[in-house]
């Protein structure tokens, strides 16, 4: 069992404000005991943004030439990699995730890292923009300037992915951070913390803080906060968007999900089967990306049914850290039950249950495990294919042609992502390009760190990833000068 009894605030390990507030962390494998960390209290806040802010407005990081802040970013990808396993079994135990998908997230993790330092190297931090009129007497230089004190909020599921989306670009620009993680990360993100510490980030660059809902919003609310970049649900993207617009905060959101895989008449479905259990299952379904809505042609409804049934009983559930467990548990009880309560909800609504159901998995009784479950004759009205379950539940919905895919994939108060299947990939994309969606797949291919992440309508406000990532979290300054 592992006790951190410290916060990492502003480069140093440090006592919490409240020394009571130690949270036990549970296995949501079995319920055993974790470990023991130190949670944050709003002087712990205070701390945090007062270092931050001392960093920024007088501290060498924002005045830093950008190759030496690349150069940081650089020494902790290193020592993230080389303690890769370490990473990806820490996260696995805290959150349940399978092992497979752990291991596998670590040389994304340098990919996404690797697109960040590519768009930082051709930026552009300052240049020199040429008159449109060639009888005016003066030119522009364009400068990209960090913003300030950043609070970066992100989710328990995939915790190293979303902190290194918000941390990277924050840094390479010169800004301070504030990192808030979910309780349930605890143990994962002191690492992360110790990771960044190695790299040698300057005094008060980065504190990482461990808070409940209460204490991340005084962090968003905190005056001495300029951008607030949260990824979470839509509810509480909502709260930060009116904190932020009271406040006239730069905001990021990134937010749910209930994406949609067209699978068109043509396509392969021993393919579109194999792609759709990462992209529709992957981190025991608990992923805003994931494709949960499958669309199928009403003339191959039926193949598409049994194709998704055959794939989803095949999957192994259970102790994440077994090499052959594809789907491990829920990371929380109120997880599990919530996911269970939609399963029964389907069922309520008159969808017809293929596989799975409410009861708990034989034999993991003790663990927070979900039966992974598969509804067919759903409308897309129905709440079980409107809302974002974040478990392992998928939806099947039949369509007439492809205007009324396209319909249906739209019909959603989300645009976060989606897939086209086909046998014709120029057929794929042209309803690819249809799509109100911020990211789409096409047969499968992996999503991409140098483009844009971020949704449309309910899914957010903003992107992550890449040069427009990167451009996030930077003001831009226009000086005029006579020539």
């Amino acid at each position: 069992m592992t006790v951190h009894d410290k916060l990492y605030i502003g480069g140093s390990w440090v006592a919490p404000s409240d020394p009571d507030l130690l949270l036990d962390i549970l296995s949501p494998h079995d319920q055993s005991l974790l470990g023991s960390v130190a949670q944050a209290a709003p002087a712990d806040v205070d701390a945090a943004v007062a270092a931050a802010r001392e960093a920024f407005d007088h501290g060498p990081w924002p005045r830093t030439a950008p190759e030496e802040r690349q150069e940081i970013v650089r020494r902790y990808d290193a020592l993230r990699a080389a303690r890769a396993d370490e990473v990806a079994a820490a996260i696995s135990v805290e959150n349940g995730s399978a092992g497979w998908f752990t291991k596998a997230g670590q040389p994304f993790l340098t990919r996404q890292v690797g697109a960040y330092l590519k768009a930082a190297e051709e930026f552009g931090w300052e240049e020199v923009v040429e008159p449109s009129d060639p009888s005016v007497a003066f030119d522009t230089i364009v400068r990209r300037e960090a913003i300030g004190v950043v609070a970066a909020v992100i989710p328990w599921n995939s915790p190293f992915s979303a902190a290194t989306a918000k941390l990277v670009p924050a840094l390479l620009a010169g800004n301070t951070v504030v990192l808030k993680v979910s309780p349930e990360n605890s143990l994962s993100m002191m690492l992360l913390a110790q990771l960044w510490h190695e790299a040698g980030l300057p005094e008060g660059v980065l504190s990482v803080l461990p808070a409940d809902r209460e204490t991340s919003e005084y962090l968003v609310s905190h005056p001495g906060v300029d951008k607030i970049s949260f990824t979470g649900s839509t509810r509480a993207g909502r709260r930060i968007a009116s904190i932020a617009g009271e406040h006239l905060k730069r905001v990021g959101l990134e937010l749910g999900g209930k994406s949609a895989a067209l699978v068109l008449e043509d396509a392969d479905l021993p393919a579109v089967t194999q792609g759709l259990r990462f992209g529709s299952l992957a981190n025991n379904g608990e992923a805003c990306i994931l494709q949960t809505r499958i669309l199928a042609p009403r003339s191959r409804y039926e193949e598409v049914v049994a194709a998704v049934k055959e794939m989803v009983e095949s999957l192994k559930v259970g102790d994440p850290s077994a090499p052959d467990t594809f789907i491990g548990p829920m990371i929380r009880r109120d997880q599990q039950q919530r996911v269970i309560d939609y399963i029964t909800l389907g069922i309520e609504e008159g969808a017809r249950l293929v596989t799975g159901g409410p009861q708990v998995p034989e034999g993991l009784e003790k663990g927070n495990y979900v039966t992974p479950t598969v509804f067919a004759d759903v409308d897309n009205s129905m709440r079980i294919a409107q809302e974002e379950i974040f478990g392992p539940v998928l939806a099947v919905i039949a369509y007439e042609d492809e205007d009324d895919a396209v319909r249906i994939a739209n019909d959603s108060e989300y645009g976060l992502s989606g897939g086209v299947w086909s046998a014709d990939p120029e057929r794929a994309l042209s309803v690819a390009r249809r799509l109100r969606t911020g990211t789409v797949t096409v047969n499968g291919s992996p999503m991409s760190f140098d483009g844009p992440f971020g949704g449309y309508k309910a899914s957010g406000v903003g992107r992550e990833y890449g040069k427009v990532g990167l451009t996030g979290y930077v003001e831009h300054k226009s000086i005029t000068r006579s020539r």
